[in-house]
């Protein structure tokens, strides 16, 4: 009977002995990569960060004294981007207004008006009026364009044009100051 004990020993290790023979050197295990890209919007360097109107005020012809003829200005902003879809464009304007403060006599203005236009975005583009009264109140106006899609890579041109005078007065003197902002980002959920 030991005969037999061992016998089937000896055959069990003969059968686990292959798979010992079968054993290699090496071993490989997988390891997990994870990474995240945040959402990002980025606007171009403009292409001009100041733009100069110069003379504003005609100082011959029968407008003098009056917003002489302004051409529209152009600024590029290159390469702006957002790498996620549901991006939109907003302009916001404040008119130009002169810089010391005070309620203008009669007939006499500090502020020009204009409008600024952005487009290369989502279809459509988007425009704000500035809107600011004759002694310079109220001179923001803001709007939002079209929401995009899907991420973009565009050129976007903000065009600054329309400018006016509240009542076509006369304009009083100064040096005027005025803003445009440019925003690129999240559209806005409508609640």
């Amino acid at each position: 009977m030991k005969k037999l004990i061992c016998l089937a020993a000896l055959s069990v290790l003969g059968a686990v002995s292959p798979a010992f023979a079968q054993a290699t050197d090496t071993d490989s295990a997988d390891v997990k990569v994870t990474g995240r890209v945040a959402p990002l919007c980025i606007l171009g360097e403009p292409s001009t960060a100041s733009v100069d109107l110069g003379q504003m005020a005609a100082t011959s012809g029968s407008r003098i004294g009056r917003l002489a003829v302004i051409p529209a200005q152009e600024v590029t902003l290159p390469g702006s981007f957002c790498n996620f879809a549901g991006s939109a464009l907003s302009i916001s304007t404040t008119a130009l207004v002169s810089e010391s403060a005070g309620t203008p006599p009669a007939g006499f203005a500090r502020a020009v008006n204009f409008t600024a236009s952005g487009s290369g975005w989502a279809n459509g583009g988007t425009s704000a009026t500035s809107s600011a009264l004759a002694d310079g109140n109220n001179p923001s106006s803001q709007s939002t364009g079209a929401t995009q899609p899907l991420p973009r890579l565009s050129d976007i041109q903000v065009q600054l044009s329309n400018f006016s005078v509240p009542s076509d007065a006369l304009l009083l003197a100064d040096n005027y100051n005025g803003l445009v902002t440019v925003t690129l980002g999240p559209a806005a959920i409508a609640e």
